[in-house]
């Protein structure tokens, strides 16, 4: 473990040749979009998933005439803002609670649409049922996922409804729905749902996206009894709950897979539950398999594989780097799927002893056993969230959130017989999130190296950080607390450059783009999720936090 895992906080700049050995690889489609950063096309910046803008009108020099420019309200604060803006051509797009969807002047913030889907009234009693975490644009559509189990298209000038079709039915699924963006991939669009905490049988959908009509469906619970034995493959949870990415340039598809269920307990499903907690790459025409590479076979912790995947070329290797739930860093040959290296982001692990570099076998597994209390750290809630990282070219570094939380557990047997509705299916008599023993919880922002995890710096806080990271080519790192003050830090060594309370934390995206000749960084604010519920005792803090929603833009006169 120790040689694999180098934790040493090294502060100052990085050598100039790790940026050196970096090249960029993209289509000439997205040349504008994201070498220039005029727009913000995709849900991460682009598909390498680097939420980077090479933008430098706002930099380290100025940074501190930064102010609001404009803001822009939803009408909605059930959970929080959790969205991250598309902005494409002058004109902002972003969805809300209860699928609300608007499009924005860009430059100022002026509301030129708005969409408000009526929903089934099923989706309020959902777990997953009010928040949305973003919108999908392109063939000149908005796509958005509905809590009510639907993918729709609205036409992109006007809003107005284009089709609309029904892909799960929360009814039947024990409330399975879409809380994030579908990726448009040429012109399929593919949609995953909510689901792998729940008494349900998981799948990825594709669909035409000029017509909805659908294309294939990825059943991602494997039917092979040696990997789901007996009738546990009908009731395995599994889910793809955040949106995947398209590299149009090699036409692969990459999304990770949600956790099996029951979360904690494997008596019944012995197998090695594939394809649940995997890297997946699919041709997007079909859904075949073109590799996958499962993080947590037989996965009894919760630590599936929905996080970002970052896509680097480096010294000619195109490598993916990936954050699993469990605290550990995984970079991969992405054309193959092997794997390169694995390094442990997070400081306090017991449910492995570690992972093998070379393999990805696990070693030492500290299994859950039914009726006995024990705490597995990191905990269900990850190392960190979902809300994502960035990467910059210009440092060569990655920099994440991430948090020390553990779980105690104690397995039970639950009958999904007679389960509530949307009830998590964890087969649990006790299920707590609390600080590590003898420790207190921690939070913090660091800059990494990507593929090998060296620690250039880090920034403390009190609490978790649950707000996607923005780095862009100004030299300055954005991110968002739970108390609402959004912070920019020098990238090259983590020195705080300015601040800024919204009044409520930050849950989604911060972009960067420009319009009328002028860059913008906009956030959203509104803290929300079910995150502070079950963090409330590690952190009594977020039983205080103020709910809101709003969309803030700033610029520099």
């Amino acid at each position: 473990m120790n040689a694999m895992y180098n934790r040493s906080r090294i502060f100052g700049s990085v050598a100039a040749a790790s940026a050196a050995c970096l090249t960029i690889s993209m289509p000439i489609a997205f040349a504008d979009n994201a070498l220039t950063g005029a727009n913000w096309p995709e849900y991460h910046g682009d598909f390498r998933a680097w939420a980077y803008s090479p933008l430098e009108q706002i930099n380290k020099q100025n940074i501190h005439k930064l102010k609001v420019a404009w803001i822009h309200q939803p009408g909605e604060i059930a959970q929080g803002l959790e969205s991250t803006p598309i902005v494409i051509d002058g004109v902002l797009y972003y969805s809300a609670s209860n699928n609300r969807v608007f499009a924005l002047d860009a430059a100022s913030g002026k509301e030129i649409w708005h969409y408000y889907e009526e929903l089934d009234p099923i989706q309020k009693k959902s777990v997953f049922g009010f928040y949305n975490r973003g919108v999908s644009v392109g063939r000149g559509k908005v796509f958005v996922g509905s809590s009510d189990g639907h993918v729709l298209a609205l036409d992109q000038k006007t809003g107005k409804e284009l089709w609309k079709v029904q892909l799960t039915d929360p009814k039947t699924c024990n409330g399975c729905n879409f809380t994030s963006p579908p990726v448009l991939a040429g012109d399929v669009l593919i949609a995953g749902p909510t689901g792998g905490d729940l008494v349900q049988h998981g799948y990825v959908y594709a669909v035409n996206a000029d017509t909805g009509a659908k294309a294939w469906t990825f059943d991602i619970l494997k039917n092979d009894p040696k990997s789901w034995p007996a009738d546990s493959v009908s009731h395995g949870g599994g889910s793809a709950w955040m949106p995947g990415q398209y590299d149009a340039v090699h036409d692969v598809f990459y999304i990770g897979m949600g956790n099996p269920a029951p979360d904690f307990n494997t008596t019944e499903r012995k197998g090695n539950n594939l394809y649940t907690s995997t890297i997946l790459a699919l041709k997007p025409k079909t859904g075949e398999i073109i590799w996958y590479h499962q993080e947590v076979p037989n996965d009894s912790w919760d630590f599936d594989s929905p996080y970002e995947m970052v896509l680097i070329d480096k010294n000619g290797k195109h490598l993916m780097v990936h954050l699993n739930k469990g605290g550990f860093v995984s970079v991969l040959d992405r054309d193959t799927g092997k794997l390169v290296n694995v390094w442990q982001l997070a400081k306090n692990v017991n449910w492995v002893k570690g992972i093998d570099p070379k393999t990805g076998a696990l070693i030492g597994r500290n299994e859950p056993k039914p009726g006995v209390s024990q705490t597995f750290c990191p905990s269900a809630l990850g190392a960190r969230s979902w809300n994502a990282g960035a990467f910059s070219p210009n440092t060569g570094l990655w920099y994440t959130n991430s948090y020390e939380i553990c779980n105690t557990v104690t397995v039970g047997k639950q009958d999904t017989k007679t389960m509530a509705f949307s009830q998590p299916y964890y087969d649990t008599a006790k299920f707590e999130i609390d600080a590590p023993p003898g420790k207190p919880a921690t939070d913090e922002l660091s800059a990494y190296d990507p593929e090998t995890g060296k620690v250039a710096w880090t920034v403390p806080y009190d609490k978790a950080t649950l707000a996607n990271v923005l780095a862009t080519g100004g030299g300055v790192i954005f991110n968002g607390d739970s108390d609402g003050y959004l912070h920019a830090y020098d990238d090259t060594n983590g020195k705080e450059l300015w601040s800024f309370n919204a009044g409520s934390g930050l849950r989604g995206g911060i972009v960067s783009y420009t319009a009328g000749g002028k860059q913008y960084i906009v956030a959203a604010t509104g803290f929300g999720s079910l995150f502070p519920a079950f963090a409330s005792i590690p952190w009594p803090a977020f039983k205080d936090v103020r709910g809101g929603a709003a969309l803030i833009a700033f610029s520099i006169d």
